[in-house]
């Protein structure tokens, strides 16, 4: 359990920013100590006047505002019953016990967090001191809680966070058995209990930024047949090379079998987060029109992979979307039309076409300078240099008149003096 404390002036901002992640569907407010109603009679205006009534017996103090993360290991498996129990023990170990607070669970993220909510102003008008509160008495019950409830402990995180999961490096690679199950192995280990994908080709959008693909093989293949399943280390072009691996050699046995378990799971356990993805999608493309690329770098800043699948001809047929924050994968189609492959190209297609017409005016542009260069150049001829000259001037087409409309105008003859 990792615990942040954030303190501030604004009773009222700690409280809005909870209630409208509620007022989204992405959190639910679970618990409510300390107030006279119950927690579901509440509303936003009875929960703030509650705290300003405990905030106006000190108004010496400016900073009376706790506002509380408690994060938790993506295996530990927590119910509300639990988060309760956790955040009322936590806040009488920091000395919060007699105060209001308000506690939220938050499912806007991979891993189970809450957020608790409260004043250090007490009844009496004292307030409590903030002053490490988050080395002290937040650390010391952070590690007591961790055992009292069998939860993942900070360290083993901060250890597991260390060992950064980078792309494996084909090049390194010693092609043998060994070197490629080790290789394979770390990855497999961090993907698959983690990430929620709901078909092999899925999967192996996440795999696939870590130089790793699941094969089943060709469809005439024994090994796809039988439903078998082996796992390679991908080039720097994406193509399979090294010892291919059975995929029951693996400790965690991730076979078909076994993934096609993980594909029904999953299914269910990813769907709430579909909004995050679709609403960053939106929001870049609203704001002004980008190329694939651009739209692709600006959903990296947020967290999110767009994995692109193109045939031979180098054309994208399919998207699929890695959400890195919540550990969820979608298809472009499981998005909708619009977040498709086809959808995304047509959303940036006139901006590709405006800049297309950029580049090629950049290039007329070029060129014209490169031939007046060429016209200055001592080295030419005057017949070459003339020919550049005539063909690097406009043309002025409004007085243009085809020859056959022309006029021939007549001599006048000249009188001859007798």
């Amino acid at each position: 359990m990792v615990a942040r404390i954030n303190t501030s002036k604004s009773i009222s901002k700690a409280l809005n920013y909870n209630e409208q992640k509620v007022a989204n569907g992405t959190a639910e407010c679970i618990l409510a100590s300390g107030f006279i109603r119950d927690m579901d009679k509440l509303n936003f205006y009875e929960k703030l006047a509650h705290f300003e009534r405990f905030i106006s017996l000190n108004e010496r103090t400016t900073t009376n505002t706790i506002h509380v993360s408690l994060n938790f290991d993506f295996s530990d498996k927590i119910n509300t019953e639990k988060l309760q129990a956790i955040a009322r023990e936590y806040m009488e170990r920091i000395g919060f016990r007699n105060q209001p607070y308000l506690v939220y669970r938050h499912d806007d993220a991979g891993h189970p967090h809450i957020h608790i909510v409260s004043t250090n102003i007490q009844k009496d008008g004292s307030r409590i001191s903030l002053h490490n509160l988050g080395k002290n008495q937040s650390e010391e019950a952070r590690k007591e809680i961790e055992i009292e409830f069998g939860l993942i402990k900070a360290e083993s995180s901060k250890q597991t966070n260390i060992l950064n999961l980078h792309p494996v490096d084909a090049k390194r690679i010693i092609y043998g058995k060994s070197e490629t199950k080790r290789a394979i192995s770390n990855v497999l280990i961090k993907v698959i209990p983690q990430y929620k994908f709901t078909s092999l080709s899925s999967l192996n959008a996440v795999l696939k930024l870590y130089n790793v693909t699941a094969d089943r093989g060709e469809k005439d293949s024994r090994i796809y047949r039988n439903n078998g399943l082996s796992y390679r280390i991908l080039d720097a072009d994406g193509n399979k090379t090294g010892v291919p691996i059975k995929a029951s050699s693996f400790y965690m046995k991730p076979t078909m079998k076994f993934l096609e378990n993980k594909f029904i799971e999953n299914e269910k356990l990813r769907k709430p987060y579909m909004k995050r993805i679709q609403t960053n999608i939106d929001w870049q493309l609203n704001k002004k029109p980008i190329s694939i690329n651009e739209l692709k770098n600006q959903l990296e800043k947020e967290g999110i992979s767009m994995v692109e699948w193109k045939n031979k001809e180098n054309m994208i047929y399919g998207i699929t979307y890695i959400d890195h924050t919540a550990k969820c994968v979608f298809n472009g189609s499981d998005l909708g039309k619009q977040y498709s492959a086809k959808g995304i190209i047509e959303r940036c297609k006139p901006e590709l076409e405006s800049r297309e017409k950029e580049v090629l005016h950049l290039h007329e542009r070029a060129t014209q300078t490169q031939a007046r260069e060429i016209v200055n150049t001592p080295s030419l001829n005057s017949g070459t240099s003339k020919i550049l000259d005539n063909l690097s001037e406009p043309t002025p087409q409004s007085n243009y008149i085809p020859y056959q409309l022309k006029k021939t105008r007549k001599k006048k003859r000249r009188k001859r003096l007798s």
